[in-house]
C-alpha cells in the first residue's frame, strides 16, 4: 500500500461520523482538541494524552496524536497553568494535532473499548445495558471453559498481563458476564439488574465492594489502563487503512 497524506479536517469529519459523537453526553469535547498542521501522514495513538506520550510522538515526528483520554474535562480548572501549560506548549510548538474520543470510543460496536476487550478475553456478546448502552453483556467462549469467578480472573490476568482484584468467592459460578472498561464501577448495580453474575471494569470504589458482597455478584477490577488499551489501537489501525496513512501505538505503562 502506498502511504498517503490525509487532510486533517477530513479525518476529523470522518471520525465524527464513524464514532457518532453527536449522540453522547460526555464530560469532555470529542474530536479535535488541539489544532496542529493541516495534513496528517503519521498518527500516534495512546490511551492518555500524557506528557510522555506527547514527547514520544514528537520524537517520531507525528502529525497527530489520537487518544481516549484527552483534555478539557468538565469541572476541571480552566486555567492553562502548570502541567496543562507544559503539555499544550509542546503540542502547539510541535504543530501536532490532538484528537480525543471518550465515550464514543467506549461505545463503538466494533472498535470501541468494550468491543475490543471482549475480543481480547474471548467473550461472546449478547446485549447492552446502562446509559447510552455503554455496558456490555455476554458469556465466555465455550473454548475457554470459564465456570467460576476465579477462573475468569485468571483468564483476565493471562490476556491483559495484569493481576486483577476479585471481590467475591473464587469458587462462585459465573454465567452471564457484564463489562464496561475504565472507571465504570458505578455501573455494577445496572449490570446486576441486567442479570450479570459477574461484572468487570477497570477501577473499584469503596461502595463497590459492599454491593458485590451483598448481592453475591463477583466484581473484577482489571485496571483502567489495562482495559482501555485496545479501542484506540483499533481506531488508529482503521484510520491507517481508510486513509492510507501511517499509525503507531505507544503504550505508556500505567499500573492503575
Amino acid at each position: 500500500m502506498t502511504l498517503k497524506i490525509a487532510k486533517r479536517d477530513e479525518v476529523v469529519a470522518y471520525l465524527a461520523q464513524v464514532l457518532n459523537i453527536a449522540q453522547y453526553r460526555d464530560y469532555c469535547p470529542n474530536g479535535l482538541q488541539v489544532e496542529g498542521r493541516p495534513a496528517i501522514g503519521l498518527v500516534v495513538s495512546g490511551v492518555t494524552a500524557s506528557l510522555a506520550l506527547i514527547e514520544a510522538a514528537l520524537d517520531l515526528k507525528a502529525d497527530a496524536i489520537l487518544v481516549h483520554h484527552g483534555y478539557f474535562w468538565r469541572g476541571e480548572d480552566p486555567r492553562v497553568v502548570g502541567i496543562k501549560h507544559k503539555r499544550l506548549k509542546l503540542l502547539l510548538a510541535g504543530d501536532v494535532n490532538l484528537l480525543a474520543y471518550h465515550l464514543p470510543l467506549d461505545g463503538h460496536p466494533e472498535m470501541g473499548n468494550n468491543a475490543q476487550l471482549a475480543g481480547q478475553l474471548g467473550f461472546e456478546a449478547s446485549g447492552r445495558f446502562g446509559d447510552d448502552q455503554l455496558g456490555w453483556l455476554g458469556t465466555a467462549a465455550v473454548a475457554s471453559n470459564i465456570k467460576t469467578a476465579g477462573e475468569l480472573a485468571r483468564l483476565i490476568e493471562r490476556r491483559l498481563g495484569r493481576e486483577p482484584l476479585l471481590i467475591g468467592n473464587p469458587e462462585q459460578p459465573v454465567d452471564l458476564i457484564g463489562w464496561c472498561t475504565g472507571a465504570a464501577q458505578g455501573m455494577l448495580g445496572e449490570a446486576i439488574a441486567a442479570g450479570a453474575t459477574a461484572y468487570i471494569s477497570g477501577e473499584i470504589s469503596e461502595p463497590t465492594v459492599h454491593l458485590a458482597r451483598e448481592t453475591g455478584v463477583a466484581y473484577i477490577a482489571a485496571g483502567h489502563h489495562a482495559t482501555e488499551r485496545y479501542g484506540v489501537q483499533a481506531l488508529g489501525r482503521h484510520l491507517a487503512d481508510h486513509f492510507g496513512i501511517r499509525h503507531q501505538f505507544i503504550d505508556v505503562d500505567n499500573p492503575v
